[in-house]
């Protein structure tokens, strides 16, 4: 696979995950969905990975780790604020090695957050298209 199909195969597991957190929310299923608003972008962010680094993406769910090893290869700059919705999204992260933090998180998720989050990660997710050249 070229650069460009690598960036195909994650940007349609990304949009897959963007549509099932707007079916979560619309079922009302809040964690579930800034999880897969966390999944969608780290899966945008690895497809850009793959477009601009020879390599594999790393094995890491840290979505600001894994853009800043590529930002300088890129067409713009990423906004501090963009950062702190990577910073945000990372933290949603579920590991289900952590079942106690599944459902402490679960409980401090509300129903006005994951829309937001769902809103924000929207916007997030256009702006990183614009960065592949």
């Amino acid at each position: 696979m070229d650069a460009q199909e690598k960036f195909e195969y994650w940007l349609d597991i990304a949009r897959y995950d963007l549509g099932v957190a707007e079916s979560m929310a619309e079922n009302g299923h809040w964690i579930y969905v800034v999880f897969m608003c966390q999944q969608a972008i780290e899966k945008m962010v690895k497809g850009l990975y793959s477009y601009y680094m020879p390599d594999t993406p790393p094995h890491s769910h840290n979505i600001k780790s894994i853009i800043k090893k590529y930002e300088p290869s890129l067409p713009k700059a990423v906004p501090s604020d963009t950062m702190d919705v990577f910073d945000t999204l990372t933290s949603y992260y579920l590991n289900n090695r952590y079942p106690d933090y599944v459902s402490k998180l679960s409980s401090q998720i509300n129903e006005q957050e994951a829309v937001d989050i769902l809103a924000t990660t929207k916007e997030v997710f256009i702006w990183l298209l614009t960065l592949k050249a």
